[in-house]
C-alpha cells in the first residue's frame, strides 16, 4: 500500500514540474520591435508642414503577439532628448513655447497580431508653434514588454 501511495506522489510531483517546465518553455522574453525603414513615416529628421496631414506609418513585431501602440507628439524648444537614432538632427535656437503641437494617442491593434502595419492620419493644427519636436512611438506587447523609439521631427 504504501509503495502504491508513493508512486502516486511521485507521479504527481512530476506532473506539476513537467508543467513547469512547459510554461517555462511559452514565456515570452523578448521586446516588440518598431520597423521604420522603407516606406514609414515620419522618419528621423522629417519636417511635417503646420495645417496639413499626415500618415503615420510603421511596421510592428513581435514574437508572439502585439499588445497595444500609441505616440506622444511634444516639442523640444529646450533640446531635452528622447532619442533612439544615432543621427541628430540640427535644431534651432532654443525658445519659449507660446502654442506648441501636443498629441498623446492610442491607436488599435487588431488581438492575435505579430504583425502589424499601422497607418493613421495625423493632422497638424495651422496655429501651432513652428520648430523641433519629438515624435515618440510607444509599442507593448501581450506580456509587457515595451519598446520605445524616439525620432527628432520638425513642424514647419
Amino acid at each position: 500500500m504504501k509503495t502504491k501511495q508513493l508512486l502516486l506522489a511521485l507521479f504527481a510531483v512530476t506532473t506539476v514540474f513537467s508543467a513547469c517546465k512547459k510554461d517555462a518553455e511559452k514565456t515570452d522574453t523578448e521586446y516588440p520591435t518598431i520597423d521604420l525603414t522603407g516606406t514609414a513615416f515620419p522618419q528621423q529628421c522629417a519636417i511635417i508642414k503646420k495645417g496639413e496631414k499626415f500618415i503615420f506609418k510603421a511596421r510592428l513585431n513581435d514574437n508572439v503577439e502585439l499588445g497595444s501602440v500609441s505616440i506622444d507628439v511634444h516639442h523640444n524648444f529646450d533640446h531635452h532628448s528622447h532619442s533612439t537614432e544615432v543621427n541628430d538632427c540640427d535644431l534651432g535656437a532654443i525658445k519659449q513655447a507660446l502654442k506648441p503641437f501636443l498629441l498623446i494617442k492610442d491607436f488599435p491593434i487588431p488581438t492575435g497580431q505579430k504583425t502589424y502595419d499601422i497607418a493613421q492620419e495625423i493632422t497638424v493644427p495651422a496655429d501651432v508653434d513652428a520648430g523641433d519636436y519629438h515624435f515618440l512611438i510607444r509599442l507593448t506587447d501581450k506580456t509587457g514588454w515595451q519598446t520605445i523609439k524616439g525620432i527628432s521631427i520638425k513642424i514647419k
